[in-house]
């Protein structure tokens, strides 16, 4: 991405800034940058319909070109068709018989040139164009996950992951006397093949990573490397060096995953921006199972953490920034993100269009790796909740012990109903316990004498049992 021109207050950081997009990493930056009620100005396309002066009211139609400003209601991103398209109403006069108010919506493609304008260019904002304009941050890996009948070639840059191609094929199983099965196998080989020509520019690409379980990447290379030298392919033959076998789970996207844990990898990408980001995360992963306690995820636990000084990493994905509807939740992050800065910490912000960046969003986007445990950190807060509730609690009896108090006459309001409802309630209560306390007395009066009547009633039979003894013994 390339600054044409730039014009920001040191004041208060609002002012415009026009931009040319190059790549469609480039225009994934710009989808970051924009936000609703921003003002963009580019040239359009639109269709103008004039009415004639003639009695049967007919009108002609033709599109024109023209340069027209916006202010954004709605803003999307597709990778596929590489553009990025803003919606909104019409803000600037113009000669052309556009109304004021009027709904439009702009195309923003690589190489258009466009300018934004803002009430306050943040610090996030100012890195984002910092990093799209870095050209070191923005080398490209290619990937191709594959299992035998499905394989996906995918480019990976320092915000995208992006899918050029997707090949599905029935593969026939092996049967004895025919063969179909080598047919199919060479007929997927060379769809990938082709796609790889078709969509890899090999002056960029740093590395080519070809991950699959078992040996269907090995059968592929060779494959490769014989219908390179057979068809003289000489950007195959002279790139050699760039291919990397690697083990992955499956042909799914998803399994770019696996291919960023093997060490040889990362050793020929540590300079790049997603391999920092898979490590990082891994590190938290890690950190999750073996020291929970140095691990804390969610915005109340880390800006906790924060406050006590002990982020050391701090990571967070671009999501958080973009699609949050009030700008004092965004500040709240963009202030997080600052305080861990300024106490030596490490930020790391992740693009949700990768899989570590998509990975974090599943433990609500924000996480952190500390210097030292903070074990006791949730039983403080569950302690302050708990105290906030207490005093809440307490607050509120006084204040309906303040409305219900007649400072007139000195005491209660006697006519207020619901104070006489709880003084009934409360004495039919005491009734209530007394008589239960008086019918406990009784009965256990009553279960005395009964066991003092059965005692009497054993005495005497024992009694007679004895006199008929001695009677037969005499």
């Amino acid at each position: 991405m390339k600054i044409l021109k730039k014009n920001i207050s040191f004041k208060d950081g609002s002012g415009s800034i026009m931009l040319r997009p190059e790549t469609t990493e480039d225009l994934w930056h710009t989808y970051n940058l924009l936000r609703h009620d921003d003002l963009v100005r580019c040239t359009t396309v639109r269709k103008i319909v004039k009415e004639s002066n003639n009695v049967t009211g007919s009108s002609t139609s033709s599109k024109k070109r023209m340069m027209l400003t916006i202010r954004i209601k709605k803003i999307d991103f597709d990778s596929e068709s590489e553009e990025v398209r803003i919606s909104g109403v019409v803000e600037s006069e113009n000669t052309n018989g556009v109304r004021l108010g009027s709904h439009h919506t702009l195309k923003i493609k690589p190489y258009t040139n466009y300018t934004l304008e803002k009430l306050c260019w943040d610090q996030i904002y100012l890195e984002i164009i910092d990093d799209a304009c870095n050209p070191t941050l923005n080398s490209e890996i290619a990937a191709i996950v594959m299992h035998m009948g499905l394989a996906h070639v995918c480019l990976i840059t320092g915000s995208l992951t992006v899918t050029k191609a997707r090949i599905e094929t029935n593969i026939p199983k092996k049967r004895t006397g025919s063969s179909n099965n080598a047919k199919a196998i060479k007929k997927f080989f060379e769809a990938v093949y082709q796609a790889l020509l078709r969509h890899i520019d090999f002056n960029k690409i740093k590395v080519i990573m070809i991950g699959s379980p078992g040996y269907v990447k090995d059968d592929f290379f060779i494959y490769l490397k014989e219908e390179s030298v057979r068809r003289d392919d000489r950007q195959l033959m002279d790139n050699k060096q760039k291919f990397v076998l690697v083990k992955a789970s499956n042909g799914h996207k998803y399994a770019i995953e696996d291919i960023f844990s093997d060490p040889s990898i990362m050793k020929r990408c540590e300079d790049t921006k997603v391999a920092k980001e898979v490590l990082i995360l891994q590190k938290f992963m890690r950190m999750m199972d073996t020291n929970p306690d140095k691990a804390y995820y969610g915005y109340n636990h880390v800006v906790s953490a924060s406050k006590q000084l002990a982020i050391d990493s701090l990571l967070v994905t671009d999501e958080l920034f973009r699609c949050s509807s009030s700008i004092q939740i965004r500040k709240q992050y963009i202030d997080l993100v600052d305080d861990v800065r300024a106490n030596g910490g490490t930020v790391y912000i992740f693009s949700s269009m990768h899989i570590s960046g998509q990975q974090l969003q599943l433990v609500s986007g924000v996480a952190a790796i500390l210097r030292y445990p903070l074990p006791d950190l949730d039983e403080l807060e569950l302690q302050a909740e708990e105290y906030e509730n207490d005093n809440q609690d307490n607050n509120d009896n006084d204040e309906d012990e303040a409305y219900d108090y007649d400072y007139d006459n000195g005491g209660y309001d006697s006519n207020d109903s619901s104070i006489d409802e709880d003084e009934e309630n409360l004495a039919r209560a005491k009734e209530d316990l007394e008589m239960m306390n008086f019918n406990v007395d009784d009965e256990i009066k009553n279960l005395a004498r009964v066991k003092e009547e059965k005692d009497d009633m054993e005495m005497m039979a024992l009694a007679n049992a004895m006199a008929d003894f001695h009677e037969q013994n005499e």
